[in-house]
């Protein structure tokens, strides 16, 4: 993932509302949401390069997600970030995994991992060092930079996160509607994450759209008490749309 808000009880409905995009070149293949043929247990889409996941939902509730950690420099020998995904979304008890994962968070390249539960939100990460916390009650955006980073996308949608909470809303529309932006930044609100100027401006919105490398993914998970429910849209080049999956996963 390369986008993410998420709000932690605070929907009288809802323990966790995730909203994401996934930003990748266009050329790496993946599987869209579903159960895992060699983990039945657990729901998401799948790198078929690496054999990963960017954002998965178990049977249980738990949820994990990973963005990058954009610098500029190359990685190389380095464990695929997707292996961290699937290892959180399985681990039980997730907490003391977690805790292990730290003394081996140097051998995976650059992240931010997210780690639900059903009860408390861990946020652990490698750069510039390991760390791990528990992620207070509220509304928090993740891109490519730490949890909490106000970049502009972020920040847009946290308001609009924070706005669908305030109404109470089950209708996930508003949330898609954010997550489907085109609007860049201004030059003068740019971070500078060490890739050229063009890619801080094109990777500034939301929405990435391309020939090349774009938004692939665009998915709200709604997690309540008895179930979870996983909704994926899919797109291609030039964001063409290539298909959605609107999935009920029933507490184990």
């Amino acid at each position: 993932m390369c986008l993410i808000a998420f709000a932690l009880n605070q929907h009288p409905r809802y323990r966790l509302v995730l909203a994401a995009n996934r930003d990748e070149f266009h050329a790496r293949p993946s599987a869209a949401a579903d159960f895992h043929d060699d983990a039945p247990d657990l729901f998401g889409g799948r790198d078929l390069q690496a054999g990963g996941s960017w954002l998965l939902a178990a049977r249980n509730g738990q949820i994990a997600a990973v963005t990058n950690v954009r610098t500029g420099q190359p990685e190389s020998g380095l464990r695929s970030r997707g292996e961290l995904v699937r290892r959180a979304a399985a681990a039980d008890p997730l907490h003391a995994d977690m805790q292990s994962l730290q003394d081996e968070a140097a051998h995976y390249g650059r992240f931010n991992l997210l780690a639900y539960d059903g009860a408390r939100l861990w946020y652990a990460g490698n750069h510039p060092e390991a760390r791990l916390r528990a992620v207070d009650d509220g509304v928090h955006t993740l891109s490519n930079a730490a949890l909490d980073t106000p970049w502009p996308k972020t920040q847009r949608l946290h308001a609009v996160m924070s706005a669908w909470l305030a109404d109470e809303a089950t209708d996930i529309a508003p949330l898609f509607a954010a997550l489907a932006d085109p609007r860049t930044a201004a030059d003068t609100d740019l971070p500078r994450t060490g890739v050229p100027m063009d890619w801080e401006r094109r990777l500034s919105a939301a929405f990435i759209v391309g020939a090349d490398y774009g938004t692939r993914a665009s998915t709200v998970v709604l997690v309540a008490d008895d179930h979870v429910r996983f909704v994926e849209r899919r797109f291609g080049p030039h964001g063409g749309a290539l298909g959605d999956t609107d999935r009920i996963i029933e507490r184990a």
